[in-house]
Order: structure tokens, then C-alpha cells, then sequence
């Protein structure tokens, strides 16, 4: 593209001629001590504010709506230079289903990077044209956005990419620096104008707890998380952005973030209502905690405020909490509750320091799970319990929706034990919350979303997905027993999944698809996935001891031998998914070799996990 000319217009939705309608300068007077402006500011390379021709119509691709609304400006300069080289980049890879996620960090052999700079920055402005035309913004208001990060290393470059997309778009930035996902979200909602508080829409820079090569980014309004629909338009937006850069435009926008970007310490009011939302529960005692010994791992990422501006203040001891610095190399373990070493690292820690409670985030804290004084961890389907337990107190005979492989003995305990109803859904967080919503919107009453990952949404917190809120109704159960007059520590949490019943062999095996297999015949892997699967289905028909679901919403779920498997297509990636529980090895063994025999004749798909299983077992 070198050499092409393209002319710079500004939109009224993103300039206006009245440039003092974009000023600051009224929040900056409202703001003291909270807000304080960007010394000078430390981007990248390159950044882009003029919105040239091409890039108007991806910041509305609804485009005559769009300029008629108002004024169109040109830049001083009628034409403009071409950024000389630039990376091909297929942005469409860089979606997640619901979030982006890419490649930042180079070193890693057979990952190059496609979250570079440049891509954040067009991302970010497309984001900003999604923003201007979802809330049908004129002349007459300045939207904002506000921008956090987790703990990994790509965090500040891709902070300053994204404020620069922002910036060069016409849009407020407010950056958050360090937080957590759900407070971003928290961010739209918010009224305090100390704090620019409510912004229009949020940016969470994160990649979960993906290796430290990772990132990615999450984006919220008021309305909640966007989904896989806005996720493609905005990449799509992207890349017609991303190929119309200019060199004069980039520089622009570099000068106008410099100017006009804000900081805000959000994270104070976000763990304050955290804060307040368990001393609520306790009858309002200053110290509802008073006495607890909990220990967090926070795993190096963005969660080590729990411990001292949450627990603390409501009286616990936290000594003996471990990897509450922020490391985006993750040096002690991988920060998910889902892991084995994470799970076993919080469960010494309990341990040795005689606590009543370990309390373990992800990287950016919208996943969490527990350990009691025994050693007992919360995560997984007892995680599920418990908050179910908790629930089904406060809201009789709710539904509680979740993921598809949660296991039979959980239906048993919240449909027989608590007296609710489990709907069991697909796999992904947004699916279980969006399909609580649904429920909800036509009249089953439902007020808790949980995934087996341990993302966990409540109705009272906006069906966000939060890990720190999931611990704080823990804690809230702790807090209230206390007052009550009642003691044990943490016993009154493990007493709630008394009845329980847990598998004594429960494993997850991965079924490769090899997309370059002449079996696919140029067919995409989903398709063969779902041959795969439809042939496993007819397969059970034949089979006496083996019952498929009445009621299954994702792949084939079938139960026998006294347990069960569940054989799906991943959401993103060529694998088919195999879960099995069973009461003993034999028995798992029996259902392993029910599927093998079923897919046995599928050449593309590697079933070298599947054979080891049934062959060690």
C-alpha cells in the first residue's frame, strides 16, 4: 500500500468543530484526589488519529447514517502517506469466541506474534466507531472509555496501544492500569463523577491464564460483556482500519493521547463495595471477620488486592498468602483454579499456616476457587455445590445453570439434597449466562450462572461473571454464621456440600482432528467433528447398557457402567473433548472402550490419548 494517497476527514460523532466539546476539562475540575493527568505519555512506535475515508465507513458501516448526522471536517493536510511496512495480519484468527486473544510476546518457537501494536490500536478504534453507533452518539455528548490490564508483561504496551485507538478515534480514556476484569465492567455501571464514572464502554487487556506470550482483550458496555456477534463485526472493523493506516495519522494520534488521557484509582471503589457487600451481610459489624485465618494466591496476577483491601479490612488475617506481586512470567504456577499445581500450592499454604480458608484467582479474578482448614478444595462441581447450597437458602427452587460437563452426582445433590432445579447447558461462560438470562426472560426463575472452570454469575451482581464477588458470598456465609453465634471456621462451608456424591475417576481427554488429513476432503474440522459425533450417536442406539441423555444440549452425553462421558466438539479449536466419570477404573475403562469403538474408523482423529487411557486404566 505504499505510495497510496488517502484524504483524512473527521465525523461529527468523533470531531465536532466546537473542539471544546471534547475537552476534559470539566471532569479534571471534579476529580481531585482521584484523578491526575498522564505525564508525558510512553506509547509504542506509532499511533493513528485522522479517520481517513476507508476508515469512516468501519467506524459506521452504517455510513450514510453516519455522515449525516453532522459536519464532516478535513484534516489540514489533504493527503497522506501510507505506513511504509506493515504486517499482514488476518484479524479474524484473533477472535475467542466472545473475547480476542493473540499472540504478543515473541520467543516461543511456531508462535508468532498478531497482537502488535498497531493491531491493538485499530482494534481499539473499532471499537470506538461500534461504541459511537451503538449508543447513537451526535454533537451533543463525549463518550468514554475506560482501560484496565492484568499482570502480563505485553500489558503496558498494549495499554497505550489501546488508549492511542481510543484517543485517535475522538473518544475519553480512562485508564484503570492494574485491575480485574469484572471491575471493568463494574466501570459502566458505577455513578461517580469523582471517579469519570459511569464510562460508555470498558476495555479489559487480558488473556486469562493463557502463558505469558499471550494476551487479549474483553470488552464490556452497561449492557454486559459483547458477544461473538460484536466480536466479528469489530475485527472486521479492524482490519479495514488497520490497512488504511497512515504515517501522519498514526503520529496524531500519538499527540492527542498524550494530551488528553486520564488515570483513575478504580480498584478503591470496587473493593470497597466488596468490602461493604460482606459487612451487609453480618448485620453490619465493622470487623465480620474478625478472628478468620484466610490465605490468598493470587498466582501473580491481577487478584492480590483481596487480600489487603478486602480481607483485611473486614478483620482477617491473610499471613501466609503467597504470589500477591504482579508477575506476568507467572514464575510460581500457572493462576487458574483449575489447574492441579495452582490447587495444590493453595492447599499447602492452608496447611501450614493452620487457616480457615485459601481463597485462589485467575490472572484477572473473574475465576476463583477455595480450600477449607481440612485441605478440601472448593473448585469444580463442589465449587458448584456450595455456591448452589448458598444460593437455593436465599432463592427456594431456583434453577442453577451450567456447563455440560458437570457431573451426574451434582444434579443429584442440588435436585434431591437442595431442592433445585439443574440445568445443565453448553460449555463456554457466556453461553451458561446467556442462557440464565433466557430462562429468566421467560419466566424460570434463575439466579446463578456457573461454569465448571469456575466462572460464576450471580443475578444480584448483573450476571457478571466475578470471581472475587463468588468469594465474597463465601465469605458472607462465614461472616453471617459468625454473628449468629455459630463457630467451626470454615466447617459450616463444607457442611453445606455434605451429600455430595464425587466420582472416584474423573478425566478429560483430548481427540486431536488433523486438518490436513485427505479425510476432511478440504471440509472444515467442525464438520468432521460433527460427523464424528453424530456416527457416536447412532453407535449407542445399539448398545443395551449404555443410555444416551434425555435432555443434552452439547455433543453426545451418555450414562452407563455407573457413570457417564460426554463427547463434544471444542468451541474454538479442532479437538473433541471426552470427559469420563465413573465410580471405579474398570468402569471407566468400559466407557473409554465404548467410545474407541465407536470413532475407531475416524482416520483424522488422533485417539492416542483415548487408547493410553484404556490400556494403563
Amino acid at each position: 500500500m505504499s505510495g497510496k494517497v488517502v484524504h483524512n476527514v473527521f465525523v461529527s460523532q468523533c470531531y465536532q468543530q466546537n473542539r471544546q466539546f471534547f475537552s476534559t476539562q470539566y471532569r479534571r475540575d471534579c476529580c481531585a484526589p482521584y484523578v491526575r493527568n498522564l505525564l508525558p505519555f510512553q506509547g509504542g512506535k506509532l499511533a493513528w488519529t485522522g479517520i481517513s475515508s476507508m476508515q469512516l465507513r468501519t467506524l459506521s458501516k452504517h455510513q450514510g447514517r453516519f455522515v449525516n448526522r453532522g459536519i464532516v471536517h478535513c484534516n489540514v493536510a489533504s493527503t497522506t502517506s501510507a505506513v511504509p511496512s506493515i504486517d499482514k495480519v488476518d484479524f479474524s484468527k484473533l477472535q475467542n469466541g466472545s473475547d480476542i486473544r493473540g499472540v504478543a510476546v515473541a520467543g516461543v518457537e511456531g508462535e508468532p506474534v498478531n497482537l502488535t501494536e498497531q493491531v491493538a490500536e485499530a482494534i481499539a478504534a473499532a471499537f470506538a466507531g461500534w461504541l459511537v453507533e451503538k449508543k447513537k452518539a451526535d454533537g451533543s455528548q463525549s463518550l468514554s472509555v475506560s482501560v484496565g490490564h492484568d499482570s502480563r508483561i505485553s500489558a503496558q504496551v498494549l495499554q497505550d496501544a489501546i488508549s492511542r485507538g481510543i484517543a485517535g478515534a475522538g473518544l475519553d480514556v480512562v485508564q484503570y492500569g492494574l485491575a480485574s476484569t469484572p471491575a471493568m465492567f463494574k466501570s459502566t455501571i458505577t455513578e461517580d463523577d469523582a471517579f469519570l464514572c459511569p464510562v460508555d464502554g470498558s476495555i479489559m487487556i487480558t488473556a486469562s491464564h493463557l502463558p505469558y506470550n499471550r494476551n487479549g482483550f474483553k470488552f464490556f458496555t452497561n449492557a454486559g460483556g459483547l458477544g461473538k456477534a460484536d466480536i466479528k463485526d469489530i475485527l472486521e472493523r479492524a482490519a479495514d482500519i488497520y490497512n488504511n493506516f497512515t504515517v501522519e495519522g498514526l503520529t496524531k494520534s500519538k499527540e492527542k493521547a498524550s494530551a488528553s488521557i486520564k488515570r483513575v484509582d478504580y480498584m478503591t471503589i470496587y473493593t470497597s463495595d466488596l468490602v461493604k457487600a460482606v459487612r451487609k451481610a453480618a448485620g453490619n459489624i465493622e470487623k465480620p471477620l474478625e478472628g478468620f485465618h484466610i490465605v490468598v494466591d493470587a498466582g501473580n496476577g491481577a487478584g492480590g488486592f483481596f487480600a489487603a483491601k478486602v480481607l483485611e479490612p473486614l478483620g482477617a488475617v491473610t499471613t501466609g498468602s503467597q504470589f500477591l506481586e504482579p508477575d506476568g512470567l507467572f514464575p510460581n504456577h500457572i493462576p487458574n483454579p483449575e489447574d492441579k499445581t495452582a490447587m495444590k500450592a493453595i492447599t499447602q499454604a492452608v496447611l501450614d499456616n493452620k487457616a480457615d480458608l485459601g481463597i485462589i484467582f485467575d490472572t484477572d479474578v473473574d475465576r476463583s476457587a477455595a480450600v477449607d482448614s481440612t485441605g478440601r478444595e472448593f473448585n469444580r462441581n463442589r465449587l458448584i455445590a456450595l455456591m448452589s447450597a448458598i444460593v437455593l437458602e436465599e432463592h427456594p427452587r431456583t434453577t442453577i445453570v451450567t456447563d455440560s460437563v458437570t457431573s451426574d452426582g451434582l444434579t443429584t445433590f442440588i435436585e434431591k439434597k437442595l431442592g433445585g432445579k439443574h440445568h445443565r447447558f453448553k460449555r463456554g461462560y457466556k453461553n451458561v449466562i446467556d442462557e440464565t438470562i433466557r430462562l429468566n426472560s421467560i419466566g424460570e426463575e434463575s439466579h446463578l450462572a456457573i461454569e465448571t472452570s469456575g466462572h460464576g454469575a450471580l443475578k444480584e451482581n448483573h450476571w457478571l461473571d466475578d470471581g472475587a464477588y463468588l468469594m465474597v458470598k463465601i465469605l458472607n456465609k462465614l461472616a453471617s454464621a459468625r454473628a449468629s453465634g455459630m463457630g467451626g471456621g470454615s466447617k459450616v462451608l463444607t457442611d453445606l456440600v455434605e451429600g455430595l456424591q464425587e466420582a472416584a475417576v474423573a478425566v478429560e481427554l483430548r481427540l486431536k482432528i488433523n486438518q490436513n488429513h485427505p479425510d476432511l476432503k478440504g471440509g472444515s474440522f467442525r464438520d468432521y467433528g460433527e460427523a464424528v459425533l453424530k456416527h457416536l450417536e447412532n453407535f449407542i442406539e445399539s448398545v443395551p447398557k449404555l443410555k444416551k441423555a434425555p435432555v443434552n444440549y452439547e455433543g453426545v452425553r451418555v450414562s452407563g457402567f455407573g457413570g457417564w462421558f460426554l463427547l463434544r466438539l471444542s468451541l474454538h479449536d479442532p479437538v473433541l473433548p471426552l470427559n469420563i466419570e465413573a465410580p471405579s477404573n474398570e468402569d471407566a475403562v468400559k466407557l473409554g472402550l465404548a467410545v474407541l469403538a465407536a470413532v475407531n474408523e475416524f482416520s483424522a482423529l488422533d485417539k492416542s490419548a483415548l487408547d493410553k487411557f484404556v490400556q494403563v486404566s
